[in-house]
Order: structure tokens, then C-alpha cells, then sequence
């Protein structure tokens, strides 16, 4: 704002020099000294001054004004030569005049900046880009207005030639210096650079294929299809990790009849989820299988003595774990025990809930046994357990959490379909409710019919 008040001020002295200059031309009260000191001082402020007025807007504001600069100060020296050479019209020199100074002091501040804004990028060093920007404008003024005051007859011109013309080799030695060990400097700096790439593309693929063997040895212990469908033939699945490999995890064991199934949610996603993940999975097996545990109750407490002792071997202070939902059914029995996450039945259009404890397996302050419920099944019931990364999941027109409630009226307007297209159509929703937002968490659902 200052600059442009500034330039306001340069535009009316600039202004009533001029035209004091005219009008003491035509009445003939100042003398030819006097006359080209007061236009030599006065067209420069003026032009100089309407160049401010652009010159701090943005670049593409500032192309508008230094076209229309351009072609208003070319138009006049092309008119004014015209008329001076071909119809000899002595009056012309006015149009040359104004030309050369709305070119030199309205178009050329302009350009300079541009030339300031470009190379100051290129160059590294905003000084030495300002000065031989501003040498290069001195240059122009210099040559244009020498040729101007050379046609003109007017004294100095032959000294404002010679400067323009003896800095000229000066700053093309410069620049192509200044050029040149930047183009060396670039250079030198692009082989480093397509070296470091190269590295970390080596890198990223070492990461990559660790990770893929890590899916790999994750898939491995999660149950698959066939032994899904052979322990729960009327059931289904939807597993959509956050990343390549996950922090959740679903699991399943048969033991004395009784058919064991959880889904859980390990603390953490990707790679360290999913070394969490193999802890837990392992302890739920061992708690089944090596300490006899058969009640879902009992498999969690086990469980969590498990985890406990083996991330107690680290020195560091480890507090991971696993919130899950786990159940058993054998003879239209069902038993619950959860870890903050809830079991869910759908009977006669209605959700019955059954809520975990609220403590994790794991190492906890206020640790108690986990607490196991029971229920009597009939046909039809429909049984849902998963993770929190359902409900957690971002999206919709304002970027909110899916919530409980609204998966609740899902699962009630979808229960009554064939249990593949409620997880098809689990998944759909999900999708088209987050849109471009990322996936914030591992996703873990288990629906089951009776």
C-alpha cells in the first residue's frame, strides 16, 4: 500500500512536470534546457509511478497491465517513427518520446520483476538475482532512452549509450557465470538425486516384500473359508484391513463340540498391529488348547495371563493387547465374554445386546475375571459380533463417525437377506460412506444365523 501511495505521489508531480513542459513549449517561456530537464524528470516520474501501481500484485495480475504497457509504448514509437520518416510530419517526436518512456519506466519496472521473480528461483540468491535484474533494467533505460535523446538532439546521449552499451558484456559475463555454475550445481544435484532415489526405491522394496511376507504369515493363522464354513456353515465374514496387514483378526476353534468364534481388535494397525495380532491369536490357542480353557470366559482370562508374560519379557514397559468379542455354541447354547466390544442378536426384528467387560486382554490396572453370560438360541436368531473399525469409520456429507446407532439400523434393515449379500452389501456401505476419506481403522464383522 505504501509503494502504491508513493506512486500515486510520483504520477502527479510527474504529471504537472509534463505538462508544464508542454505548455512552456507551445507559449514559448522555457528554453530547450529547460524543456528537456523538465520532461527528462517529469515522464519517468509519471510512468514510473502507474508501474507501481502493479508492481507488488500477484504475477498473473500484473501481466494484464505490463501487456497493455507494451503495446501502448510500441504502438507510439511505431506511430511516431512513421510519421517523423515517412510523412515527415515534425509534430512526432511527442509520440516517440512518450513511447520510449512508457516503455523504459512503465513497461520495463514490470518486466524487471518478472525476470527478479523467475531467476531468483533458478539462481538460489534473491540479491544477486535483484542485482542484475535492476542492471539489466539499467541497461534498457540507459540504450532506449540514449537513442531517444540521440534522435532528439538532446546532450548526454552519447554517455547514456556508452554505459548501457559497456554494462551490457559485464552482466552477460555474469549471468552466464551465475548460469553456468547452476546448471553444474543442478546437475551435480540431480545424480545425487536419481542415486538416492534409487536407494530408496531399493529400500521401499525390501520394506514391501517384508510386508508381504508378513500378510503372508498373518493369513496363515487366520482360519480359512473351509474351516469357516465347515464350523459355521451359516455365516459369514467381512475382513477389510486398514493396511496390507492388520491389527484385527478373527478367530475360530473347535473343542468337545463346542464351536469357538471372536473377532478382535489388537491395539494398533499395520505392521505392529499385526505382530500384536499373532501374540493374541497364539494365546487364544493356547488357552483352548494347552490349558484346557472352555468357556469364554475362562479363554480370556487365560488368554490374558498369556499376553501379559510375554510382553513382560521386554524391558520396556508394553501394555498392548486386544479388545474382542467371543462366543461358543453347542446345542442351541451360547456363551459370551467379551473385552469392551459387544455381542449382538437380531430376534423378531430387535437387537439384543450383550456388553463386554470393560477391560482389555492385556495388561490392565483394575484387572477382574471376565465375566461370562449366557443365552438360550432359537431359530432364526442372528448373532453379530466385530471391531470397533465399523463404527469408527469417517464419511458421509460431513465427515462423521458411522456410529453404533446407524450400523445398528443397517443390521436390522439387512438381517432378513442371505448372509453373502449382508456382507456385500456391509462392505458397499462402507465404501460409499467414507468416499475419498482414508480407511481410519481395521475392519472385523462376524454374522452368523441360527
Amino acid at each position: 500500500m505504501k509503494l502504491k501511495k508513493l506512486g500515486l505521489v510520483f504520477i502527479v508531480i510527474g504529471f504537472l512536470l509534463a505538462v508544464f513542459a508542454a505548455f512552456g513549449m507551445a507559449n514559448g517561456f522555457l528554453g530547450q534546457g529547460s524543456q528537456i530537464i523538465y520532461i527528462i524528470v517529469g515522464a519517468p516520474l509519471l510512468f514510473t509511478g502507474i508501474s507501481m501501481q502493479f508492481i507488488q500484485s500477484p504475477k498473473e495480475q500484473r501481466k494484464k497491465p505490463a501487456i497493455v504497457l507494451l503495446a501502448i509504448s510500441l504502438g507510439l514509437i511505431a506511430i511516431g517513427a512513421l510519421s517523423k520518416y515517412v510523412y515527415n510530419w515534425h509534430g512526432s517526436n511527442l509520440e516517440v518520446i512518450v513511447g520510449v518512456f512508457i516503455f523504459c519506466f512503465g513497461f520495463a519496472p514490470l518486466m524487471t520483476k518478472f525476470r527478479y521473480e523467475k531467476w531468483s528461483q533458478f539462481i538460489g540468491s534473491s540479491r544477486l538475482a535483484f542485482l542484475l535484474s535492476i542492471t539489466d533494467f539499467i541497461i534498457v533505460v540507459m540504450i532506449f532512452v540514449g537513442l531517444l535523446f540521440k534522435m532528439m538532439h538532446w546532450p548526454a546521449a552519447e554517455f547514456m549509450m556508452l554505459v548501457g552499451v559497456s554494462l551490457l558484456p559485464i552482466t552477460i559475463i555474469v549471468w552466464n557465470r551465475v548460469l553456468g555454475q547452476q546448471l553444474v550445481f543442478r546437475k551435480t544435484a540431480e545424480e545425487n538425486l536419481i542415486e538416492v532415489h534409487q536407494e530408496l526405491k531399493e529400500k521401499n522394496d525390501e520394506i514391501l516384500d517384508s510386508i508381504a511376507y508378513a500378510k503372508r504369515i498373518q493369513t496363515a493363522i487366520l482360519p480359512p473359508e473351509k474351516m469357516v464354513k465347515a464350523l459355521l456353515p451359516n455365516s459369514f465374514v467381512l475382513y477389510l484391513p486398514k493396511d496390507v496387514v492388520a491389527g484385527d483378526f478373527y478367530w475360530m476353534q473347535k473343542s468337545d463340540n463346542k464351536v469357538f468364534f471372536a473377532a478382535a481388535d489388537c491395539t494398533g494397525h499395520g505392521v505392529p498391529g499385526a505382530m500384536v495380532s499373532v501374540i493374541c491369536n497364539n494365546a487364544l490357542n493356547r488357552a483352548v488348547n494347552e490349558f484346557d480353557r472352555r468357556t469364554p470366559a475362562t479363554i480370556l482370562d487365560q488368554a490374558r495371563e498369556i499376553v501379559i508374560q510375554e510382553f513382560d519379557k521386554s524391558e520396556e514397559d508394553v501394555k498392548d493387547g486386544m479388545d474382542l468379542a467371543l462366543c461358543s455354541i453347542v446345542d442351541m447354547k451360547l456363551e459370551f465374554a467379551g473385552a469392551h466390544n459387544p455381542l449382538w442378536i437380531i430376534r423378531n426384528n430387535e437387537i439384543l445386546e450383550f456388553k463386554g467387560d470393560k477391560q482389555p486382554v492385556g495388561n490392565f490396572e483394575m484387572a477382574k475375571p471376565f465375566t461370562n453370560q449366557g443365552y438360550d438360541l432359537e431359530s432364526g436368531d442372528l448373532i453379530y459380533i466385530f471391531s470397533d473399525g465399523y463404527v469408527d469409520q469417517f464419511g458421509g456429507v460431513k465427515g462423521k463417525k458411522f456410529k453404533p446407532k446407524q450400523f445398528r439400523e443397517l443390521l436390522l434393515n439387512i438381517h432378513q437377506k442371505p448372509l453373502d449379500e449382508q456382507s456385500k452389501i456391509l462392505e458397499e456401505t462402507i465404501i460409499e460412506w467414507r468416499g475419498d476419506i482414508d480407511q481410519v481403522d481395521d475392519i472385523c464383522v462376524i454374522g452368523v444365523k441360527i
